[in-house]
This record gives structure tokens, C-alpha cells and sequence, in this order.
């Protein structure tokens, strides 16, 4: 038994008693809605012992559950074992199943509660007219980790650093600008940002608040004349103040967002997003009106400009070689060593990466997964139970780097001895999807959603399926997940969001045999537009696929070619930066099928 986490979950029966709850929910979220946490609001993890990056508690007088999608099954299986929370398994990703458990267990007149810092104004409106449907009530005041979590750390204190608009590619001023032409179109005279990406972009602004995001804790309020950023101002140099100041952009204290924003008044009211805006902030606005935003900065943000792409064509041959030097060394020691393990790969992939002087640190946490390990999506290896690595079997490796000219996002599959003939078909039905999905050209127009099929395809004609997303939007210097756009096989956003010009999106299908091993292939591509006016991507990642791997049987002349000029590329692109031992292992890696 974890008496850790049951002592938790007891102490948090108490104070639903005493706050006549009767249930409680806990998100995996902050009062930006962001994906990954400052270590202050990880409050679901703190409750539950589970890592995961994503997940919802819900805890009743006699019920504990967790609610987490495919990608954490096995990872949610182990860490709750002991804690008495139940794991319930999501059919669909990003969707509040939980809700259902609550209309269907719980009774009129019955109370639930919720942080309403931590809930979207969307999500919260969603889950209010639910439980009103059935009279139940709805409390977004309740905070019980001030009492559960007595040494619960603090805000981040790290100071905040200026962007360069000679990476940004615009200054500060100008995405300012562009923002409040579009404020006057829309006739607004306010516009307040939460997510913190979006206000790190429209700032020129970075820091470490968060692990591996280079963000702030913040709010921005844009107006029509002058602007607040809403940070802890002990942060902030008294030079970037001064720079801020020069395009009207003033300091007032973080928490301050409430009391300001209560006071506005207006005629042409304030823009927020729904999305990103939590509900509590939401409520604090009292004498102007709301109008909805549909992530104007989000979708500016997305749209990478020539100076950002150039930067990142740049930055893949670096990262490439960094991975090159990992896979060079792991396989040089595995054959005069049997004791590696998967955090020593993680580190070497880190350690190489920061020989690059622009590099600034991961875009997340290495998922270096060995046979079945691979087979868990968002597998997180530490010393306590990760694999030692062998001279046999399949190696999954998804890491990805923060460099000041942009952020990458890579997976390998790297077969360490004799694959078996059902490896190497899976992992050719995992490229032939791949292969697919990149040589797409399609109409403007076309949502991420209608691509999905392409990546699944040759692994539905064997029946096999892969629960996670195909793909994901990529920051630049930002967060590595970033929407609006993505592959995915549902009416998401992420799916319904047009492709654009000058989006960044990642391409990873995959395949994972439970308890064996897992698969996939990752690579980052580039909206563009072709001649014709259709669509087409431009692969910007640069790196070997595992032709050890590959049923040359199953592909298509087309297929082959595909790969074949793009191996031919890698060489091309990385050959100049390798020694020449380094050099004879790539063209080894990229020969032509």
C-alpha cells in the first residue's frame, strides 16, 4: 500500500466534509491552461502519485479515480498501484469523460468542487450546464491544497531574458502593432492574453518558469494606447523594464491582473479566449463586455515567418548530429559493455546537444524506451526502474531540443540486434504511413483531421491502430506542443484547424505491442505552398530512419525513392559537420534501398 497517497487522499475527505463537497476535482492544469506546470501547480500529481503529463482526478466519499487516455495506461497501471484510486481508461483523448461518471454516480442536490484558477471559462461552462441538467451544484471556490500540500514549492523566482527579434525575425513593436490593427477591426479596445506561450511571442520574452517551456507566469492586457504585463516584477531587470517602456508596455504586479481587470470599463469591451482564460479570472470581469477570441495571437503565433524558418533549417542539422554522436557512441559501448541504461542515452542525447552554443535546454523530458518500455507512449525512464540497454532488441528514442533559433521535436526506432520478421513489418506499415502523410499535397483548406487516415492506413490493413495523435503543432524557441493544427483522428480543434503556410507540425505515427516493444517515427514538417495553389510539406527534419528495419518487400517504387532521396538529404545536410568516422557510420545509416 502507498500510505503516502491514501494518507492524501483521507485528508482531502476531511476537508470535502468540512466544506460540504461531495466530490472533488482535480486537473492536470494551471490558471493559464497550460499543458506542462510549474512545479507549484501540479496538484494532481502531488494528490495521486501519478507523473503523467496529462490526466483528471475525481475523489467522492468513497470513490478515487483517475481518468487518463491510452498514452498513460501502463505508466497510470503502475504508479497507482497501492494508492486505492482507480484508473479509468479515456476511449477518447483530450475529451471530459469524467463528467459522465459524475452525472451517473452522484445525486440532485449533491455539491462538486473545483479550482476555478485551473478550469477554462469553456470547460467550466460545459461542466456547470451538465450538473445543472441534473441539479447538481457546482462550487469553482475551493483550493484544499493550501491545507493539503504544507511544504508545496513556490513560485518560480528565475529572472526573465529579452528574445532577439534577430531570431524572432519582428520586434516587439511590430507584433504589438499588428495585434492592435486587428483589436480595431475587431472593435475592442482591450485584449487579454493568458496562455503563456502567447504572451512569451508578443513580448519578445523567455524564461525558465516552466520545465523545458521557455515562459513566464503572466498575464498580458493589450491596449489600444499602453499595455500591462502582469509578472512579479523582482524578475524582470530594470533594463528589460526600460525596453518594455519604450513600446508602452508597463510592469504591475502578477496577482494585480484580478483588481485591474474588475475595474475596466469600456464601450468596446475586452477580447479573451475562452480556451485559455480560467474561469475565476473570467468572473472577476464586472463593467465591460466580453467578446470571444478565436486565438488571434495563437494563429499569428503558429504561422512562422522566413526569419524563423531559416533558423530552424539551420538548427536540424545541428540537432541531427547531436543524435548522430549519441547513436555513434551507444553502439561503439554496447559492444565492450553491457550496462548502459536508458538515462545514461537520455543525458548523452542532452550532453551533445548542448555542445551547440545557441542550445538552451530540452523541449521535454527524453522518452528513451528499451523493448517493452518503448511500448509505453510517454514512457519516463529513471534510475529506480529503467532498463539496461542491450546488443539486442528495439530502442524508442523521442527527444527534442530548445535552441534560441528553434525548437525540435524527433523519434527513432533503433533495432540494437536481429529484428524479428512481425518488427520489421510493423515498422514498415509505421514508415509507409509516415511516407504517406509527408507526400500529401492538398487543397487550402484542409484540416488535420482529413490527413489523420493517411498515417493510419497501411496499419489498419493489418489491423493494428495507435491511440495517440499523428501530429502536433511545434513552437518556435516555445512550447513543443503548440496548436492550433495537428493531426489527429478527432473533431478537435487540433483537427478542425486548418492547414496554413508556415505552420510547423510534426508527422509521427506509431505502433506499440504491449509487454514487447514499441515504435515510431517522427519528423517535422513544413507547411508550404506549392505553384499550383495547393498545399504540400517541406520535411525539416534531418536524420537516418532504421533501414535495418524496413521490409523492402512491402514498399512501393515510390516508397523507396522517398527514402531514398531523403537519406540522400540527411548525408547532404549533416555530412559537413561529421568526422570521419562519423561520416562512414551516416552514409552506413542512409543506404540506398
Amino acid at each position: 500500500m502507498n500510505n503516502k497517497i491514501v494518507e492524501r487522499i483521507e485528508a482531502a475527505r476531511e476537508i470535502m466534509i468540512k466544506e460540504e463537497l461531495d466530490a472533488l476535482i482535480v486537473l492536470t492544469s494551471d490558471p493559464h491552461q497550460s499543458e506542462y506546470l510549474a512545479d507549484f501547480w501540479k496538484t494532481r500529481e502531488y494528490i495521486t502519485g501519478f507523473t503523467g503529463s496529462q490526466g483528471t482526478f475525481v475523489l467522492t466519499r468513497d470513490f478515487a479515480g483517475l481518468w487518463v487516455d491510452s498514452r498513460y495506461y501502463l505508466q497510470a497501471e503502475e504508479e497507482l498501484k497501492g494508492t486505492g484510486i482507480t484508473m479509468k481508461k479515456m476511449e477518447v483523448q483530450g475529451t471530459p469523460e469524467y463528467i459522465d461518471w459524475l452525472l451517473d454516480n452522484l445525486e440532485e442536490g449533491q455539491v462538486v468542487g473545483i479550482n476555478g484558477k485551473t478550469m477554462s471559462v469553456k470547460a467550466y461552462e460545459y461542466l456547470a450546464e451538465e450538473l445543472e441538467n441534473l441539479d447538481i451544484e457546482l462550487n469553482p471556490n475551493v483550493e484544499p491544497f493550501h491545507y493539503l500540500w504544507p511544504d508545496r514549492p513556490a513560485l518560480p523566482k528565475e529572472p526573465v531574458y529579452e528574445f532577439s527579434s534577430l531570431y524572432a525575425g519582428l520586434t516587439r513593436g511590430e507584433k504589438l502593432s499588428q495585434i492592435k490593427t486587428k483589436m480595431e477591426d475587431i472593435g475592442v479596445d482591450h485584449y487579454l492574453l493568458c496562455a503563456l506561450d502567447d504572451i512569451a511571442w508578443t513580448l519578445n520574452i523567455r524564461g525558465k518558469d516552466v520545465e523545458c517551456n521557455p515562459v513566464v507566469l503572466s498575464y498580458l492586457l493589450i491596449g489600444t494606447q499602453q499595455s500591462i504585463w502582469f509578472v512579479d516584477p523582482n524578475k524582470v531587470s530594470a533594463a528589460i523594464k526600460e525596453s518594455l517602456k519604450q513600446d508602452n508596455v508597463f510592469i504591475m504586479e502578477y496577482p494585480a491582473i484580478y483588481e485591474i481587470i474588475a475595474q475596466l470599463e469600456d464601450v468596446n469591451g475586452i477580447l479573451c479566449d475562452p480556451n485559455t482564460t480560467s474561469w475565476d479570472l473570467y468572473d472577476a470581469i464586472q463593467n465591460i463586455d466580453v467578446v470571444e477570441d478565436t486565438g488571434m495571437v495563437m494563429f499569428m503565433k503558429a504561422l512562422k515567418n522566413e526569419t524563423e524558418i531559416q533558423h530552424l533549417r539551420k538548427t536540424m542539422r545541428y540537432d541531427g548530429i547531436a543524435i548522430l554522436r549519441t547513436e555513434l557512441w551507444l553502439r561503439e559501448n554496447l559492444k565492450k559493455e553491457d550496462n548502459i541504461t536508458e538515462t545514461q542515452i537520455a543525458a548523452k542525447l542532452k550532453e551533445e546537444r548542448a555542445k551547440y552554443d545557441l542550445y538552451v535546454g530540452e523541449s521535454f523530458e527524453a522518452i528513451v524506451g528499451y523493448r517493452e518500455n518503448g511500448a509505453i507512449v510517454h514512457y519516463r525512464a529513471t534510475q529506480k526502474n529503467e532498463a539496461t540497454v542491450r546488443e539486442e532488441g528495439i530502442l524508442l528514442v523521442d527527444s527534442g531540443g530548445q535552441y534560441l533559433t528553434g525548437t525540435t521535436d524527433i523519434t527513432r526506432t533503433w533495432t540494437l540486434g536481429q529484428p524479428s520478421e512481425e518488427q520489421k513489418k510493423c515498422y514498415t506499415a509505421v514508415l509507409k504511413g509516415h511516407i504517406a502523410l509527408d507526400s500529401a499535397v492538398f487543397p487550402k483548406g484542409t484540416r488535420g483531421v482529413q490527413l489523420d487516415i493517411l498515417a493510419r492506413k497501411p496499419l489498419w490493413d493489418l489491423g493494428l491502430n495507435y491511440g495517440h495523435g499523428t501530429g502536433h503543432g511545434v513552437g518556435f524557441f516555445l512550447n513543443v506542443h503548440e496548436p492550433p493544427q495537428g493531426f489527429v483522428a478527432n473533431l478537435s480543434q487540433r483537427g478542425t484547424t486548418a492547414l496554413l503556410p508556415g505552420m510547423v507540425t510534426s508527422n509521427e505515427p506509431g505502433y506499440y505491442q504491449s509487454g514487447e516493444f514499441g515504435i515510431r517515427i517522427e519528423n517535422l514538417v513544413l507547411t508550404y505552398e506549392k505553384e499550383n495553389g495547393f498545399l504540400a510539406f517541406e520535411t525539416l527534419t534531418l536524420y537516418p530512419l532504421e533501414i535495418n528495419l524496413i521490409d523492402r518487400s512491402l514498399l512501393t517504387q515510390e516508397e523507396i525513392k522517398w527514402i531514398n532521396n531523403y537519406h540522400n538529404k540527411v548525408v547532404e545536410q549533416l555530412g559537413e559537420f561529421c568526422s570521419e568516422e562519423e561520416i562512414i557510420f551516416l552514409k552506413e545509416a542512409c543506404a540506398q534501398l
